[in-house]
């Protein structure tokens, strides 16, 4: 039994260590909004936070969150920045089929937690390697912008 702070609420999983927390969030707590991208890191669309930063879901083993706080999609929309950073993109008017929307969500929140008003370098490097097939990259950025209080 491994247990973790998953979106505030302490959870509780009987599953192996070694399970991809991605499965465990999917199969096992129906958090569907963190999505199955590649399997390998390559693309993002699994992207959580645990402790507060941007990790791959689909790489990371249940055991990495034992005692700790992940936060999906699901969570986000509960707190000040999450509101902040969706709100935003509505405004910017971001996803086309937004598959992977909910990384690039919670891989912006983490930025702007960090950097409350990013540099375009930081931008860049925050979302790098997070892959929109739909190439709203440029909306993307915006939308951060916006969400940290800036202009489009």
């Amino acid at each position: 039994m491994i247990s973790f702070y998953l979106n505030g609420k302490e959870t509780r999983v009987d599953a192996d260590p070694g399970t991809p927390l991605l499965w465990v969030l999917r199969d096992h707590l129906q958090m569907t909004g963190t999505k199955y991208g590649c399997g390998i890191a390559q693309c993002g669309a699994c992207t959580v936070h645990l402790d507060g930063h941007a990790i791959r879901s689909c790489v990371t083993p249940l055991s990495m969150a034992s005692g700790r706080k992940v936060a999906t999609i699901e969570g986000l929309a509960d707190t000040v920045l999450g509101k902040k950073v969706q709100s935003a993109w509505h405004e910017v008017d971001v996803p086309q089929c937004g598959y992977c929307q909910s990384g690039q969500i919670m891989a912006a929140a983490a930025l702007l937690h960090e950097h409350p008003h990013p540099s375009d370098s930081q931008i860049a490097d925050a979302m790098d390697g997070i892959l929109c097939r739909c190439g709203t990259y440029n909306r993307i950025r915006a939308a951060i912008k916006v969400a940290s209080g800036g202009e489009k």
